[in-house]
């Protein structure tokens, strides 16, 4: 698919409405996959490409109360599926960016990832989920998330299935350039100012963590 944010808007648009029923048993691999962000308490947490809002439920679970969670997505119909499943509700006028969430899951933006309309440093953790394969410059887009995020802060890349799985499904083969094979996406994260500090790529998980450096 085009990394092209017109098509990558319609594409997912288009599949909206019937996206959490494709893919019904992910829920425990996403709380999985937040869970070894080590979020606290009163964290701030940024769920990048956040489309229906999968991962917003346990993120909220990891930062309490006293949390931010933000979900910001590129498609007005996904963010919609997320407003009526419960998963948050969108930003009020005049918002910053890193307001509070109180009685719902998550403050929802409609945005793209790589013009984020949130202020320097003040997120201590990303997660994106089948994101960086729909950024159109990856490296600008992983700085983004980067210039948000305090130092010492964390990304994790996520998706419920392996490269080797997902290309199947796609009906393509791996080649040496695919962007997140290991030696690659370290070497684009660090270009854009991460750190990669975990590599997991299994026919039931993709998961790479990385830290932006003190």
């Amino acid at each position: 698919m085009s990394d092209d944010p017109t098509h990558v808007r319609e594409f997912f648009g288009s599949r909206a409405a019937d996206w959490d029923s494709r893919f019904p048993d992910d829920g425990p691999a996403y709380a999985a996959a937040v869970g070894e962000l080590g979020l606290r308490p009163g964290d701030a947490v940024l769920d990048a490409g956040c489309g229906t809002g999968r991962a917003l439920p346990p993120l909220r679970a990891a930062v309490g109360p006293s949390g931010t969670v933000l979900g910001v997505d590129l498609t007005p119909e996904m963010l919609e599926q997320a407003v009526r499943a419960g998963r948050g509700g969108p930003d009020g006028p005049g918002a910053s960016g890193d307001a509070k969430a109180t009685e719902r899951t998550a403050t929802l933006l409609l945005a793209d990832v790589g013009r984020l309309p949130v202020r320097d440093g003040v997120l201590d953790a990303v997660f994106g989920a089948g994101l960086i394969s729909h950024l159109a410059d990856p490296v600008a887009g992983l700085r983004e998330l980067a210039r948000v995020v305090r130092p010492g802060g964390r990304l994790a890349l996520f998706h419920p299935i392996g490269r080797a799985a997902l290309a199947a499904r796609h009906g393509r083969q791996l080649t040496p350039d695919d962007l997140r094979a290991e030696p690659r996406l370290r070497s684009v994260l660090a270009e854009a100012g991460w750190r990669l500090v975990g590599y997991v790529d299994e026919d039931t998980r993709f998961l790479a963590m990385a830290v932006r450096p003190i």
